[in-house]
């Protein structure tokens, strides 16, 4: 019974992840103009959700308490340098992880 449940657990993931994946071919085909809204929320959508990833990252740091935020905002000062500076998205973002890694486990 329980490998059972299993199998029909991944059986249903797996549907719906591909129905996700293919529902925007379906409901906006080459042959039918994609509605205004959908361009303006694909323009807007990136930037809003790398907000709340930041906030959702700063939400707990404590400027009161050492090391008053220090780690983090070296770490938000990497990532934003090299974003200037590169203009990749991947490198600042694994560039400013490995920052915050180091200043938290070795220097705070």
């Amino acid at each position: 019974m329980n490998n059972l449940h299993s199998v029909l657990l991944i059986i249903v993931i797996a549907a719906v992840t591909i129905g996700i994946r293919f529902l925007p071919f379906w409901v906006f085909r080459n042959d039918k103009q994609t509605p205004e809204f959908i361009n303006y929320l694909g323009k807007v959508l990136p930037y809003a959700i790398m907000g709340m990833l930041v906030v959702f990252c700063l939400k707990g740091v404590s400027l009161a308490e050492a090391p008053h935020g220090l780690p983090e905002l070296l770490a938000c000062t990497v990532v934003v340098g090299l974003h200037i500076w590169k203009r990749n998205t991947s490198l600042s973002i694994i560039s400013g992880t490995i920052c915050y890694m180091f200043l938290v486990q070795l220097v705070f």
